[in-house]
């Protein structure tokens, strides 16, 4: 059962890899190369290669999880964040819930290990200071963002129905606590995830 729930969810984080890859892939080539009413179709082989893709090297992928190493791993996160920051129209909170999968999937690796609890900190602090700083690097680009685009003042006011003037300091106050409250959100969310994968899969 614990495998079957282990192999799911790396599924989740891996089987969307490739659909999304690929029809991104396709859609900018075929905005750049490809005239106009072509871009439907090829947007759409794009994503039909990714889910062949899929169908013949998924199993293999989830099979070979933990021995993908590192760099593949960090490359899988970093598209992911690139991702959720893009959709979200460069809001960052969404990309705190990343680092529930990302404590997954190293809690996971040491659970296959057998480490004790000093490694088992050691790597988990690691963990959280790598998905911490890439989220610092996530705050930091979405701050810029706002403060550069004139109309956030306006989209603040509209998406939290505020009733009065929103000033540049309340910007700058809504990115630095706010800022400082997502990285402990992912701090705790990362440990937390390594350290329940864990002793989850490690239980007999």
């Amino acid at each position: 059962m614990k495998t079957q729930i282990e192999q799911f969810a790396l599924g989740f984080i891996l089987a969307p890899l490739a659909p999304i890859a690929g029809l991104l892939a396709f859609w900018w080539a075929s905005y750049t190369l490809a005239p106009e009413g072509w871009i439907p179709y090829l947007v759409l082989s794009g994503l039909a290669l990714g889910i062949l893709a899929d169908i013949y090297i998924l199993k293999r992928l989830i099979l070979r999880a933990y021995r993908l190493g590192t760099v593949f791993w960090l490359v899988v996160l970093l598209f992911y964040s690139v991702g959720t920051f893009g959709f979200f129209m460069s809001v960052p909170i969404f990309n705190a819930a990343l680092a529930v999968p990302a404590g997954f999937v190293v809690g996971g690796k040491l659970a296959r290990e057998a480490v004790d609890t000093v490694r088992l900190r050691r790597v988990s602090r690691r963990a959280c200071i790598l998905t911490t700083a890439l989220m610092a690097l996530v705050c930091a680009a979405s701050a810029t963002v706002a403060l550069l685009s004139p109309s956030t003042p306006s989209d603040l006011r509209g998406m939290l129905g505020l009733g009065f003037e929103v000033t540049q300091t309340m910007i700058w106050g809504l990115i630095l606590i706010g800022g400082a409250g997502l990285l402990a959100v992912n701090w705790v969310l990362t440990g937390l995830s390594v350290h329940l994968t864990h002793r989850f899969l490690s239980k007999a």
